[in-house]
C-alpha cells in the first residue's frame, strides 16, 4: 500500500529568509537556529512576523525574559531576529528595539594531565581513543573531529587539515609527534579491519559511507570520564579546552614536553606539561584493547 505523505510549502517569506542566509554563507546550523528562533517569533504573535510593530518585539522579549529563558538563548533570537529585520523585511527601525543581555561568561571545566590521560585509557577501542587523542592533541571540536578524512592527515608537515570547522573556515592544525604514531597504528588496525580506506572518513561510524558521529564521541567522552572515575562534567570540548589552559604556568621559552614516536612515553620531567597543544599524554597502561568498537 502506498502511504501519501504530504508536501508543506515554504511560505514565500521563509523562502526569502532562506535565500539570505544563504548569500551570506550562513552554515547549516546556525541556519536551522534563525529559522526556529524567527518561527518562535510568529508563534508568539500568532501571524506572519513581516507585520509585526516595534511594541509588539518588545512584549516578546519581556515574555522570553519572564518565561526564563536563559540570556545565551536570549541573545541568540535576538541575532536572528535582528538578521531577519535589517536582511529579509528591510526594517532596521524594528531592529534597534532589539536589546541584547549582557552575562557573565564561565569559565571551561578543565581536565589535568593525570585526568586526561585516565580518560584515555578508559576508552572501549582503539578507534575512540585515536578520536579523543585528536581533539586534545590538535585541539579541535567534535565537529571537526568526526569530519576528518584520510588524506586530511599531513604527515609530512605534520598537520591536520581542518576543512570548514567553526564559521566555514579551513585551517590547519599542529599534528604531534605521539599523535601521528597514534593513527598509524588506528590505520593498521582499520585497515585489517576493512573500514579505512585511503579516501574515506578517518572516523566512520557504524553505517557504511558515513562518519562518527558529534553525538556518539560526546557518549564516548562521558562513558570513559565515568570509567575513570572523574567527578567533572566532561565532553568534546572539555578536551579542546585542557590543552590551552592547564598549563598557563610554563616558563617563556621552556620548550614542549618530547613523546617518542615509538611508544608514545615522556619523560618525568614533561609530565607537568602535558596539556600543551600539540601532546598527546601516554596510557598508564599498554593498548590492549580492539581496533573495532562494539554496535
Amino acid at each position: 500500500m502506498n502511504i501519501l505523505v504530504p508536501v508543506v510549502a515554504v511560505s514565500p517569506l521563509r523562502q526569502r529568509l532562506i535565500d539570505e542566509m544563504a548569500m551570506h554563507r550562513f552554515g547549516r546550523e546556525t541556519q536551522r537556529n534563525y529559522i526556529r528562533d524567527v518561527g518562535r517569533f510568529a508563534t508568539f504573535l500568532g501571524r506572519s512576523p513581516d507585520t509585526a510593530t516595534a511594541e509588539e518585539v518588545r512584549r516578546f522579549q519581556v515574555e522570553q525574559r519572564d518565561q526564563g529563558v536563559s540570556v545565551p538563548t536570549m541573545n541568540s533570537i535576538v541575532s536572528a531576529l535582528r538578521f531577519f529585520f535589517t536582511q529579509t523585511l528591510d526594517r532596521p527601525d524594528l531592529s534597534r528595539k532589539l536589546v541584547r543581555t549582557g552575562h557573565v561568561r564561565k569559565l571551561p571545566v578543565v581536565l589535568s594531565p593525570d585526568e586526561v590521560a585516565r580518560l584515555l585509557d578508559a576508552t572501549t577501542c582503539l578507534k575512540h581513543q585515536a578520536a579523543l587523542s585528536v581533539a586534545y592533541g590538535a585541539g579541535l571540536r567534535a565537529a571537526e573531529v568526526a569530519a576528518l578524512k584520510v588524506r586530511d592527515v599531513d604527515s609530512e608537515r605534520m598537520l591536520l587539515r581542518v576543512e570548514r570547522g567553526k564559521g566555514g573556515q579551513y585551517r590547519n592544525a599542529m599534528l604531534p609527534v605521539g599523535l601521528l604514531a597514534l593513527l598509524r597504528e588506528w590505520w593498521r588496525a582499520g585497515r585489517q579491519q576493512g573500514v579505512l580506506f585511503p579516501q574515506g572518513w578517518l572516523f566512520p561510524g557504524q553505517m557504511m559511507g558515513k562518519s562518527i558521529s558529534t553525538r556518539q564521541l560526546h557518549r564516548v567522552v562521558v562513558e570513559a570520564g565515568q570509567a575513570a572515575g572523574i567527578g567533572k562534567r566532561v565532553g568534546p570540548h572539555t578536551l579542546r579546552h585542557s590543552p590551552s589552559t592547564a598549563c598557563q604556568g610554563r616558563r617563556s621559552g621552556e620548550p614542549s614536553p618530547r613523546i617518542c614516536s615509538k611508544t608514545g612515553s615522556t619523560s618525568a620531567s614533561s609530565r607537568r606539561c602535558l596539556a600543551m597543544p600539540g601532546s598527546i599524554p601516554p596510557p598508564s597502561t599498554p593498548r590492549l584493547r580492539p581496533a573495532r568498537c562494539a554496535p
